[in-house]
């Protein structure tokens, strides 16, 4: 059986593939963002999102619980007037950037980077026999080596926000840990006119991107469906 590792603690990205029937656990990386940016010095929206994604698959890939298994990892960046938001974590910058989004858009980008830890044909190990044997023939398809990353990008236009609004959703406590300040599958969903791009790379994970990356795994999606 094909299993897929999520290395990412956001519910909203677990409940995104539970929703989508899609098979998989969760396993955290210890991934220090800021050190990571300051490593690399990335400023382009685009190109950290990717990073910190790669950043946070490999993390989990080098753990043995992820032997055997496939690794996604994500990364949402929103890019609003040429800069880079990740989480506000303060209420004071988040008012501040949603008095500035307000009327305006901006882009959500968000890194996918796909990690293969499966035994691949060349390793000496023996294949592993899997529990659906009978249904495939007794041997689990060998691993393809592959490690590779995509952005999914969609632009977000914000309705009008007053300042008793805005005070009101931070008061939840729900933007400050999202990046740009909001969601589009909470309460912050309210504030969104419209979404140009794949609404699911708002959320966090583009189950269409997944699909790709998976392909070059040698790796269908409906293996990972959940059974009924």
């Amino acid at each position: 059986m094909t299993r897929l590792i999520l290395a990412s603690q956001s519910p909203a990205r677990t409940k995104l593939l539970a929703d989508a029937g899609i098979r998989h656990s969760v396993l955290v990386s210890d991934v220090d963002e800021d050190a990571v940016q300051a490593r690399y010095g990335v400023t382009d929206p685009h190109d950290t999102a990717l990073l910190l994604a790669r950043a946070k698959a490999e993390a989990v890939a080098a753990l043995p619980e992820a032997e055997g298994a496939l690794v996604i990892g994500c990364d949402s960046v929103f890019e609003f007037d040429g800069e880079a938001h990740g989480k506000p974590y303060t209420a004071a910058v988040a008012r501040e950037r949603m008095l500035r989004m307000s009327g305006n858009s901006g882009v959500l980008h968000t890194g996918h980077w796909l990690v293969d830890c499966r035994a691949t044909a060349a390793d000496d190990e023996p294949a592993e026999i899997g529990t659906d044997a009978a249904a495939d023939g007794g041997i689990t398809a060998p691993g393809s080596g592959a490690t590779l990353g995509a952005v999914a990008s969609a632009e977000v236009h914000f309705t009008e926000m007053d300042p008793e609004e805005i005070d009101a959703y931070i008061a939840t406590g729900e933007p400050l840990h999202c990046a740009g300040s909001f969601t589009i599958d909470g309460l912050g969903g309210a504030f969104i006119r419209k979404v140009d791009g794949d609404p699911h790379a708002v959320v966090g994970l583009s189950v269409s991107t997944l699909r790709s990356l998976l392909g070059h795994a040698n790796v269908r999606i409906t293996d990972l469906w959940s059974a009924e």
